[in-house]
């Protein structure tokens, strides 16, 4: 006799565990099954994005930029110190200690909101019927009115260059060096790309990166991103656009990788290598062939505007229906269903999600590029205002960047904010609760923001549109 839920979960990650979540705050039986093992085998809540991706990365990011400060930037603020030492083991249980409170404290969530978890694996048997397998085999069938899968997605192995995880690590891997690699290749000049290549640069390997397309950060406006590039490119990252790795082979002490490079075949030899060339789906043990559950050419369970797949009562979310492979996205897409299950009429506006590549300066964007805005047929307007110009970013000495705003030169809308500097991570997310509103620029010229505030430089790509900046030279004329 099989279990009963109103819920099933498949997926304990970030697409998964906050829609069990609301489902239990909505008063749902609900129930969350969660795969994931990290690598000393424990099972852990929070997918890739709390063990393997998001958390770890931002965690180790930040403790390389303190040693990086502390060896070049301190002085300048008259602190004298010594040459500083690295402490990689110190650092990288940092990083493990931050990830495991935070995964830890999801069983505390579920037991609050009376969510069942259960560590294991999960198989579709069709009419509302999931086999649960522990971790220890125990097996056991659960039934459920809704079925979600979140079962996320893993980095992409490539076959010229095939994880060994040793010399040629996927992104994972790259998270839990035990020692800094003297020189770091990397394939892929994406957001994980130049994310690990800053880590590991800071700590002193010659890092290069690989990326087989022409243009540098496409889905970010190219004004923002010839900049970022520019600002890389100061700190040590070497980054070759247009290679196109033909092979990688490994050997006891080093990668050789083989690449094409403006119709030429070049070689390099690395220490390590990394692959970061994107995600698929995950959907391995799933039973979806077994159950007729459609995936596109891609591999992505295909989906409904309500999540719904062919299969009545099992819906999807997150990285395993495709799109923008964000926790963020994954959080709100599995929220929303949930409540849409419970009668609500919530949805996700996938015209306003952010995007942040977290180094020093951060990228961050949200809406269209000028590139994106003009090929969809509006007539743009654009203000631009530098971070040298900003009072707090000189007093932190990271007076670089520039942040760019795109309206439409018809209705003045705001059609999107794209930038490059100091924390505009934080300074984003004012932009996507004007997007969401609807906001003009004008709308946001009249905005007061406070003085001396990073934000600033904000206010002043607002006026800049119709050159109105203050602390800018405009180059047009205020109407």
């Amino acid at each position: 006799m099989s279990e009963t839920y109103d819920l099933i979960v498949i997926g304990g990650g970030t697409g998964g565990y906050p829609a069990a979540i609301r489902a239990g705050q909505l008063g749902m039986k609900a129930v969350c099954i969660n795969a994931w093992l990290n690598r000393d085998g424990k099972p852990a809540y929070g997918g890739t994005c709390l063990n393997a991706g998001c958390i770890p990365s931002k965690a180790l990011l930040e403790s390389s930029e303190m040693f990086h400060r502390a060896g070049h930037e301190l002085a300048i603020h008259g602190v004298k110190v010594s040459a500083p030492k690295l402490d990689l083991a110190a650092m990288q249980a940092r990083k493990d200690k931050i990830s495991a409170g935070l995964t830890g404290g999801i069983g505390a969530l579920f037991k609050a909101n009376g969510v069942t978890g259960l560590e294991g694996t999960a198989r579709l048997l069709g009419e509302g019927k999931v086999e649960y397998t522990s971790h220890g085999g125990e097996k056991k069938v659960l039934s459920a009115k809704h079925i979600i899968v979140a079962t996320g997605s893993e980095p992409v192995n490539l076959k010229i260059a095939p994880f060994d995880h040793t010399r040629i690590c996927d992104s994972w891997d790259a998270l839990d060096f035990t020692e800094v690699p003297q020189r770091l290749g990397i394939i892929g000049a994406g957001v994980i790309g130049v994310e690990l290549g800053s880590v590991w640069a800071r700590l002193g390997a010659k890092v290069t990166i690989l990326e087989a397309m022409p243009g540098f950060l496409p889905m970010v406006d190219q004004t923002i991103a010839k900049d970022a590039q520019r600002q890389y490119a100061k700190q040590g990252l070497d980054i070759r656009l247009g290679a196109k790795v033909l092979g990688a082979k490994a050997g006891s002490k080093d990668v050789k990788v083989e690449y094409e490079s403006d119709g030429k075949k070049q070689s390099e030899t690395f220490d390590k290598l990394i692959v970061a060339v994107g995600r698929r789906p995950y959907t391995g043990g799933l039973n979806a062939q077994g159950v007729g559950l459609e995936l596109d050419p891609r591999g992505f369970v295909k989906v409904d505007r309500q999540y719904r797949t062919n299969l009545p009562g099992v819906y999807a979310t997150g990285d395993v229906i495709g799109g923008l492979m964000l926790a963020h996205k994954a959080i709100e897409e599995g929220v929303a269903l949930v409540e849409q299950l419970h009668g609500e009429k919530t949805e996700v506006n996938y015209n306003v999600i952010p995007s942040v590549i977290y180094t020093a300066p951060e990228v961050a964007w949200v809406g269209l590029s000028e590139e994106q805005a003009r090929a969809a047929g509006h007539e743009v307007k654009t203000g631009v205002s530098p971070f040298a110009a900003n009072g707090r970013a000189k007093a932190l000495e990271a007076a670089t960047g520039t942040v760019k705003v795109i309206s439409d030169a018809k209705s003045d809308r705001i059609l999107g904010v794209h930038m490059v500097g100091p924390y505009v991570s934080e300074i984003l997310q004012s932009v996507v609760v004007a997007l969401e509103f609807g906001a003009t620029t004008a709308d946001l010229q009249l905005t007061m923001h406070g003085h001396p505030t990073l934000a600033e430089a904000l206010h002043e790509a607002y006026l800049a549109v119709d050159g109105r900046a203050i602390h800018a030279i405009n180059k047009k004329k205020a109407a």
